[in-house]
């Protein structure tokens, strides 16, 4: 069964509609240390969507900015070249993934809830700890992406992906164990080959191949896999959301002593969170248009 899965994941994948061209761009352009909003503004200013994404998100509830910005350059400059690379990216992820299509057994509308309790959840955290705000963006982002490998799983395989989540439940096992045993493969896998077919490189990349396995990772961007893995956590415990793990087991004690914290934080920021993810369904708005 492996080896058939396999080819009709990657053939899924192969068929998948790739990123648009500008956020392409955008990404090479924000890899280049030397890079200034003049050029960013260059880059999204070609495409008139990704132009409305960016003003969109600066004046709505996510942000709070009082007054109405109407300037591109503008708002590179207040949100940062980093916000802005990880606006298009996600905004572009979800706009290829949110369909129903791709959803067929996971119900589509739980499953980018739990994500963005993820995505918020991580990036409150990385705020508490005092983590510089210019990077903040790179911990919501990568909570936000970090199960995109379930969508080709349960679009190729709804009905057995469906039956894979009810083991779980019933046997109290985490939906990762539960792939690997009835799939013979795991969500993070099938993400690694996303992640390899649209370059997806650094934090969001890494956290989505290892966020079930922190302790093997020995890459640069461990406060951030961390996070996202403390945050996976608690959205699946409080039951925000709904992505098929309802029993995830115990964390990994690499996550609370990289991150200075203890699962007891989340009872402190659990108000917050809960107000922060309304203010983030903007992002489903974005990626649906």
């Amino acid at each position: 069964m492996a080896d058939e899965l396999n080819k009709k994941i990657d053939e899924y994948i192969k068929n998948m509609p790739s990123l648009p061209t500008s956020v392409v761009k955008v990404l090479e352009v924000c890899n280049n240390p030397q890079t200034s909003p003049a050029d960013l503004n260059h880059v999204i200013s070609l495409d008139p969507v990704l132009v409305g994404r960016v003003l969109k998100l600066i004046n709505s509830a996510y942000y709070g900015i009082p007054n109405q910005v109407t300037s591109l350059v503008r708002a590179i400059i207040m949100l940062g070249i980093n916000t802005v690379k990880n606006l298009a990216l996600s905004t572009a992820v979800m706009g290829n993934l949110s369909s129903r299509k791709y959803l067929q057994g996971l119900d589509m509308e739980g499953f980018w809830r739990h994500s963005l309790c993820v995505g918020v959840s991580a990036k409150i955290l990385a705020r508490r700890r005092g983590i510089d705000s210019k990077q903040l963006e790179e911990y919501f982002t990568a909570g936000l992406l970090h199960d995109i490998g379930k969508i080709p799983l349960n679009a190729v395989l709804s009905k057995e992906y469906m039956l894979t989540v009810s083991a779980a439940d019933r046997e109290r096992i985490s939906l990762f164990q539960a792939e690997e045993r009835t799939l013979g493969m795991n969500h993070c896998a099938v993400g690694a080959r996303i992640v390899r077919a649209w370059k997806l490189e650094g934090p969001v990349g890494d956290t989505i191949l290892y966020h079930h396995n922190p302790g093997e990772y020995q890459g640069s961007q461990k406060d951030v896999l961390c996070s996202i893995v403390a945050a996976n956590h608690f959205a699946a415990m409080m039951g925000i959301g709904f992505s098929g793990d309802m029993h995830p087991g115990k964390t990994d004690p690499l996550v609370w002593g990289t991150l200075g914290v203890t699962m007891d934080v989340f009872e402190e920021i659990e108000t917050t969170v809960n107000t922060e993810i309304e203010k983030a369904q903007i992002f489903l708005k974005l990626g649906a248009q």
